[in-house]
């Protein structure tokens, strides 16, 4: 623990030395009886020696959801005794004090234990350590403190809340693994396709036989496999738009953990890619323990300035396989991760580009030159969604009033219209 004076110290030092210089110069010795007392109180704080104390940190669980409470513990242990003891549980950003005192000041005999009790809220996703704890403690009289900190941390993940969503995007190609999707193949599968003459080596279960019956001759179903499919997320994270505690990073990761935990429930495999100053990665895999690394890749994202120019060819090949749902989420406000987009539409990938719209981040000024600027930057939006819709990517916008749900809709609205096109 560190030592500190309190300014009470040097006053009473100057005191006590200022009465004995003066009884020395005067030779008045009741000068002397009164500096007495300021240097008693000196030589008590100068021999003050810090407390022998011992702290540890319990919390209920190290891994927690948007707005759950969690249980701490604060256990504090001193051989000798302490007149005044504060204690304060130092909280990482996206925990509040929900309920009990932090910090709180109590007396501890000689070998004596606390506890206390705190109820922490999460208040908003992190992957954070908890357990730093800190303590000052004074002497008798009031004159020293001594302050230290013990490490007792351990990490805590936060998971972001996922949005509810009733069905999700269907992939313009499927895998040859079992899934829930159903596949646009003819083959083995539950989904009536269509029927058709009877060939040797087809199955007797196959047999439509009313169908048969009506025409007199064998007749089969065909029907649709149930496949799944390789999903990647691809999560820009070069730039973003923030306003105090909220941004735009915070609603993408939101929305990148909801479409993985609902690809992952329907036995899809998915895969990672954060595009941003520090490039990470994750291959696409499937089970619950996938979706651990998802959620806790996605918690270390963060906003990391780079200057130096990143395309595709710096994403592994097996990252993004060449059937693959490509799903990004981004505010485009980056040209990098604006052109490695185009770039992965124009190799062929079946691109979706939900757009985490930066506009309620936005502060125009009242100058007619501002309310310009911010209608050629929407024309300058409206065009780079053109463009996209142009090389046959769909793209929906995400704002305060539009949900992941109804972002969805306008995507399968949008392929439903372009395979109409096409055909």
């Amino acid at each position: 623990m560190t030592r500190s004076a309190d300014a009470r110290l040097a006053a009473y030092a100057l005191l006590a030395a200022a009465g004995l210089v003066a009884a020395l110069a005067l030779r008045r010795t009741e000068l002397a009886a009164v500096a007495a007392p300021f240097a008693l109180l000196v030589a008590l704080g100068v021999r003050s020696t810090p407390p022998a104390l011992k702290a540890w940190v319990d919390v209920d669980r190290d891994r927690a959801v948007e707005g759950d409470e969690i249980a701490a513990r604060v256990t504090v242990r001193t051989e000798a005794a302490v007149d005044r003891l504060e204690i304060g549980l130092a909280l990482p950003e996206g925990l509040e004090l929900a309920d009990g005192a932090n910090p709180v000041a109590l007396r501890l005999a000689g070998d004596e234990e606390r506890e206390l009790e705190l109820r922490l809220r999460c208040v908003r996703w992190s992957a954070v350590e908890l357990g730093e704890v800190w303590l000052r403690a004074r002497d008798r009289v009031g004159l020293v403190r001594h302050e230290g900190r013990i490490d007792r941390r351990r990490p805590l993940r936060v998971y972001p809340t996922p949005e509810r969503l009733r069905r999700l995007l269907a992939p313009a190609h499927t895998q040859a693994a079992t899934g829930s999707e159903v596949a646009r193949v003819r083959a083995e599968g539950l989904e009536f396709a269509d029927t058709r003459p009877f060939v040797p080596g087809d199955l007797v279960r196959s047999i439509n036989w009313r169908a048969t019956a009506r025409r007199g001759s064998l007749v089969v179903n065909e029907r649709h496999p149930e496949r799944n499919a390789d999903v990647v997320i691809f999560l820009d994270s070069l730039a973003e738009a923030r306003a105090a505690a909220h941004g735009t990073l915070e609603e993408a990761v939101r929305t990148a953990a909801t479409l993985a935990g609902r690809f992952l429930e329907r036995r899809d495999r998915v895969g990672l890619v954060t595009f941003g100053g520090i490039l990470r990665w994750l291959e696409p895999g499937g089970g619950l323990v996938q979706r651990y690394r998802l959620v806790d890749a996605l918690l270390e994202t963060g906003v990391e300035f780079s200057y130096a120019w990143k395309d595709v060819n710096v994403i592994p090949a097996r990252t993004l396989p060449p059937r693959a749902l490509v799903i990004a989420v981004t505010p485009l406000l980056d040209e990098r991760s604006i052109a490695a987009l185009f770039d992965l539409r124009g190799r062929g990938h079946d691109l979706v580009v939900l757009e985490v719209s930066p506009e309620p981040y936005l502060e125009p000024g009242e100058d007619p030159s501002d309310s310009l600027a911010l209608r050629l930057w929407r024309l300058q939006r409206a065009e780079l969604r053109a463009g996209f819709e142009r090389l046959g990517a769909a793209v929906a916008t995400l704002d305060s009033e539009t949900t992941v749900e109804e972002a969805l809709e306008g995507v399968r609205a949008y392929r439903r219209h372009a395979r109409l096109v096409q055909r």
